[in-house]
């Protein structure tokens, strides 16, 4: 995974964890979760989805690439197995997991049929998910702000976005099921996003920092624009493709 994602916790989770901890409970029925497995959360970041794998009652261990998240696991989960480590090379034994199970991860690894050869390594099913990019509507609003006063955001990766990549993905291993998941995350203002925004966090908030001055000016009226110039709360709807297999 790349170094879009060397920030802090707290970074992340005003960012990004008001979404994913709403993912989580949504992603785990689907996955077929239950109290007393052995799951791994790979690509653990800051844990939404760890908390929810505690709070069913399984037994948990997380992995996550970068050294400042595998911290932020281990101070909130003292009791999860956390490793450091990437998603195609996990530090577990064979068949050692009912499950193994990626939330908005696969499209940030380095390659994903290896991370979900390897997931299929250490469990006996399998179950990732990611955010689409037009069916999330801060993506959709950030990328045609970007467009609109000429800042490309092409650092964005668009691999495994999709329904059909996913199934792609997962299909070497068996006979794959699939859902759409979706959630929405709520804002007090618009101040209060664009500030989110401009934490560091994922390609986001590398884009937000190589704004100069003035176009980042730009940004903030357009965007506000964009998202119907909220003047107080507002919630902004997003969806994920979910996708799971059991291998023969």
């Amino acid at each position: 995974m790349s170094g879009a994602f060397r920030v802090g916790g707290d970074a992340y989770d005003d960012f990004m964890g008001r979404y994913s901890t709403r993912l989580a409970p949504l992603f785990v029925d689907f996955a077929g979760v239950s109290s007393g497995l052995h799951v791994l959360d790979v690509g653990a970041g800051t844990g939404a989805l760890t908390a929810e794998l505690v709070s069913r009652g399984a037994s948990v261990a997380a992995a996550d690439p970068s050294p400042e998240f595998a911290a932020v696991l281990r101070e909130r989960f003292p009791d999860v197995d956390v490793r450091e480590a990437p998603a195609e090379s996990l530090p577990f034994g064979a068949g050692e997991f009912d499950l193994a199970l990626a939330q908005l991860v696969v499209a940030f690894v380095s390659d994903g049929p290896a991370a979900v050869a390897e997931m299929a390594r250490v469990a006996r099913r399998v179950a990732v998910c990611m955010w689409g990019v037009v069916e999330v509507e801060m993506f959709a609003a950030i990328d045609e702000t970007a467009a609109a006063i000429g800042a490309s955001r092409a650092t964005e990766p668009r691999r495994y976005r999709t329904a059909g990549e996913l199934d792609d993905l997962l299909a070497p291993l068996g006979e794959v099921e699939s859902a759409e998941l979706d959630v929405s995350a709520g804002y007090r203002d618009f101040e209060e996003f664009w500030q989110a925004m401009g934490r560091g966090v994922g390609p986001v908030g590398h884009w937000v920092a190589s704004l100069d001055p003035e176009a980042r000016e730009r940004a903030h009226e357009e965007l506000f624009r964009r998202l119907g110039s909220p003047d107080g709360p507002f919630e902004l709807a997003a969806r994920a493709f979910a996708v799971a297999v059991t291998p023969a």
